[in-house]
């Protein structure tokens, strides 16, 4: 019963983000398959997880490590036929890396060397490969997560030289602004143009831009994004954050 009733409630939602998905792609020019939809499933259900699968998506992006793993255990238990990819979103705490290590299909938010000298430690230990995005304070606020730009050339030059075991893929960033349409796109920008520099000086393709959220997407799939993160235009309002289960996430 309750599977049902998250599908009336997901179905005509998320069919919708679909649709101006479709819309944004066919209007900055791009393909369908250049861009990825990451449903946001932070502080959901997994029954909610599980109704989203059903519709077709594959890939679900968590904030919180704790709460990835149980979900995902959940799922797991439902035995769900169709393959989840799931994306870690959300900052990692570097002692929280032996969990997260070679578990999700991409790290979105590597922004640190401490960080990327743990993942690399635990990858070796398990013999597994990381893909990572490196997450970029694009908007340069003190009281937020991401490497400043000024460093950004050397932190990949670390992950690059030193981490065999995890392979960059790209960018991510928050802008500073929320749910604020086209007033994100300059931020936007500013990620790709520092990734097209970064691949130049690295020679690698870095095909990945992660930005973009229920908000702003439209503007981020215009200036390049290969990922785009929706949660509440999916899922709906998250209930309350369980401090005491996630705080230390």
């Amino acid at each position: 019963m309750a599977m049902e009733s998250d599908d009336k409630y997901l179905r005509p939602r998320y069919l919708s983000v679909l649709e101006r998905l479709e819309t944004a792609v066919c209007h900055s020019g791009r393909r369908k398959e250049d861009v990825t939809l990451v449903a946001v499933s932070k502080l959901h259900p997994a029954s909610m997880v599980a109704a989203v699968c059903a519709l077709g998506q594959i890939d679900f992006g968590e904030n919180y490590v704790q709460e990835a793993m149980e979900k995902r255990a959940e799922i797991e238990a439902m035995d769900r036929p169709r393959t989840i990819r799931w994306h870690m979103i959300g900052h990692v705490q570097s002692r929280k890396a032996s969990i997260v290590a070679g578990a999700f299909d991409l790290i979105h938010s590597l922004d640190s060397i401490h960080l990327a000298t743990a993942l690399e430690k635990h990858c070796a230990v398990k013999n597994a490969k990381q893909k990572v995005l490196i997450e970029v304070n694009v908007g340069e606020e003190p009281q937020k997560t991401g490497v400043e730009m000024k460093d950004l050339d050397w932190l990949a030059a670390d992950v690059i030289e030193k981490c065999p075991h995890l392979e960059l893929q790209g960018l991510m960033c928050i802008p500073p602004v929320y749910n604020a349409g086209a007033a994100a796109r300059p931020y936007f920008a500013r990620l790709r143009e520092l990734r097209d520099k970064l691949s130049a000086s690295t020679g690698l393709a870095l095909p990945h831009l992660s930005m973009g959220m229920s908000g702003d997407f439209e503007w981020a799939i215009e200036e390049g994004a290969t990922f785009v993160r929706v949660g509440t235009d999916i899922f709906g309002p998250r209930p309350p954050k369980k401090i005491l289960i996630f705080i230390d996430s």
